[in-house]
């Protein structure tokens, strides 16, 4: 039978002091978007593990927020699609690798979204290649850095 620890009385001061410092921990994904933007300038997008309707959703917003704070350049990714099980038309996929051809196609269909962009191409490889896009935004006007 093992032990069971005692803790000490400085033990629990210091565990109470710590957890009264949590409420001072913001969440992780608003730490990693402050940090990607504040380190990178482009703001980044992940997909991975995102349905077709969530995904156009999100892109949507990301887009909108991006081009009000005055963003040139974005960065989505979406994944490659190594896992689908229908080459040939990746619509039918019975996985996520849809992403890689219909969040494009989905940008250029949108007018609000189309009209904020310049240009979609394909990420370099150090970005993610085939499995991420950037997005060239116009400039917003009323912003400025």
């Amino acid at each position: 039978m093992k032990k069971k620890y005692i803790a000490s009385l400085k033990d629990k001061k210091d565990w109470i002091a710590f957890t009264k410092q949590i409420g001072d921990i913001s969440a992780k994904e608003v730490d990693l978007l402050h940090h990607n933007v504040k380190e990178n300038k482009v703001p980044k997008l992940d997909l991975h593990g995102f349905s077709l309707a969530e995904s156009n959703k999100i892109v949507k917003k990301f887009i909108i927020e991006s081009f009000n704070y005055g963003y040139r350049k974005l960065k989505i990714v979406t994944g490659k699609g190594t896992r689908s099980r229908s080459y040939d038309n990746p619509y039918i996929s019975e996985k996520l690798s849809v992403l890689k051809h219909s969040v494009p196609e989905f940008i250029n269909s949108d007018e609000n979204l189309n009209n904020k962009i310049v240009k979609i191409k394909n990420a370099n490889l150090r970005d993610g290649g085939e499995g991420a896009i950037y997005i060239f935004l116009k400039s917003n006007k009323k912003f400025t850095r």
